[in-house]
């Protein structure tokens, strides 16, 4: 009777624990850029198509936050200052982003409840995205590797996605359409037992540490569990309802909108989201 209830105890125990555990993780971000320029004849010389390329790998470089329980998370860039303006008559060139995660952005998962809430913007307007997570058909496989002080396993899925791509050439609007088979790879840890990790990523036995999907590699740089000063994951309340699908189209129009307006003002449309309008 006493073994009985000292095994008891001891679960209580360990079920408190569980619900008092809490992490944060923070990842760093790089982006391969598929950006194409029309050369000379477009005005942009290499010099400053070199020096665009390099400002874009800069802007893709972010800190992201993830503060997480057992079952609930909340991911976030990194608050920065604001870099200082230019100065008036230097040549510059000025990117434009339609939307996404990015600052102000929260997305917010209970992987208990399979479900995410992303409060984010389109050109000011705020939206709160709420939708089902996604499952991933993950392959799991014995390869090791550390990362930090953490061992972790490596883990894969494969997915067929279309990219299409809006472009201008000679004044018209060009829509592309391409399809190719995308492997996403993942190393997690199952030394720290949540199943998520950064962005929409989740479904794995253990924090995922690094995702690589060929275009965009995001990497732990630390972990620190159950902090002195206490987390709270609240879910966002703020912005417009949308779903996941909803939110996709009133992206797809907004870009289309904007690219007529740089369109109409000599600007060039970049593709994925970003365009360009060179000045000074």
């Amino acid at each position: 009777m006493k073994t009985i209830i000292l095994i008891v105890a001891f679960l209580f125990v360990a079920t408190i624990h569980a619900q008092d555990f809490q992490g944060k993780a923070i990842y760093k971000t790089s982006e391969k850029s598929n950006i194409s320029f029309g050369g000379e004849k477009e005005g942009i010389s290499e010099k400053m198509q070199e020096e665009f390329r390099k400002r874009m790998q800069k802007m893709n470089q972010k800190t992201f936050i993830l503060e997480f329980d057992k079952s609930t998370s909340i991911y976030k860039e990194e608050v920065q200052l604001k870099a200082p303006k230019r100065q008036a008559g230097s040549k510059s060139f000025r990117v434009i982003s339609i939307g996404g995660a990015g600052n102000g952005s929260i997305y917010y998962k209970n992987t208990q409840d399979r479900r995410f809430v992303n409060q984010t913007e389109i050109q000011g307007k705020r939206f709160l995205v709420k939708d089902t997570l996604p499952v991933y058909a993950w392959e799991l496989s014995s390869e090791t590797k550390n990362i930090g002080t953490y061992t972790c396993y490596k883990a894969t899925y494969t997915k067929e996605v279309e990219h299409k791509n809006i472009r201008m050439k000679d004044g018209e609007t060009i829509e592309e359409k391409k399809k190719e088979t995308v492997v996403t790879t993942a190393w997690y840890t199952p030394q720290v037992s949540v199943s998520n990790g950064p962005g929409n990523y989740q479904g794995l036995p253990g924090l995922i540490l690094e995702i690589n999907d060929g275009k965009k590699t995001i990497v732990c740089t630390e972990i620190v569990l159950n902090p002195s000063e206490k987390i709270t994951i609240k879910e966002p309340e703020k912005g417009k309802v949308v779903s996941l699908k909803t939110f996709t189209e009133i992206q797809e129009k907004k870009t289309q909108e904007m690219l007529e307006k740089m369109k109409s003002r000599n600007g060039m449309d970049l593709g994925n989201g970003v365009k360009i309008k060179m000045g000074g």
